[in-house]
């Protein structure tokens, strides 16, 4: 947002995670990052975005694979400044992580382009069905998942908050 204040600027560097970063180089916001910020690492990239997209307040998000190349550090980081800027808002997320689902109060799981399952994490893990097994197979052998269950699941936001709708492969 061009029209934007300096505080309402620093407000979303802080709450994208970006603050640390962004006051390291001696001309600060004002540092040239190259060409779509080459100069800047993924989960810096990451974090920039979402400052931009507090900065304009939109509505209605699409995250595509938005923790997806980071090191453990940088998912954390770029996870926590999602969920500040996913709060109050609608959100559709696409990624192969399912920890990213695991807060939200709706899943619908899909395999080969059809709903299988739908409920909450909770939910989906009693069922025992393909989500379950996904799941479970993170902690086991990732290998061992075939190509056939790379599933989309979309969920949504913890029950009392305002909607959130994720997607994962």
């Amino acid at each position: 947002r061009l029209d934007a204040t300096d505080a309402e600027i620093d407000e979303a560097a802080r709450s994208a995670n970006a603050t640390e970063f962004i006051a390291r180089p001696p001309n600060g916001l004002a540092t040239i990052v190259g060409e779509r910020g080459v100069r800047l690492s993924v989960g810096q990239r990451q974090r920039v975005a979402i400052a931009r997209a507090l900065l304009r307040k939109a509505p209605i998000l699409l995250l595509d694979e938005a923790t997806s190349s980071l090191d453990n550090e940088s998912e954390y980081l770029v996870q926590q400044a999602l969920d500040r800027l996913m709060h109050g808002r609608t959100t559709i997320v696409i990624a192969h992580r399912l920890s990213t689902v695991e807060r939200a109060d709706r899943i619908l799981v899909l395999d080969h382009g059809r709903i299988v399952e739908e409920g909450t994490h909770g939910e989906l893990l009693a069922l025992g069905g393909l989500y379950h097994r996904l799941y479970t197979r993170r902690f086991v052998d990732v290998d061992a998942v075939r190509p056939a269950e790379a599933t989309a699941i979309l969920a949504g936001m913890p029950a009392g908050e305002p909607r959130r709708l994720r997607v994962a492969r």
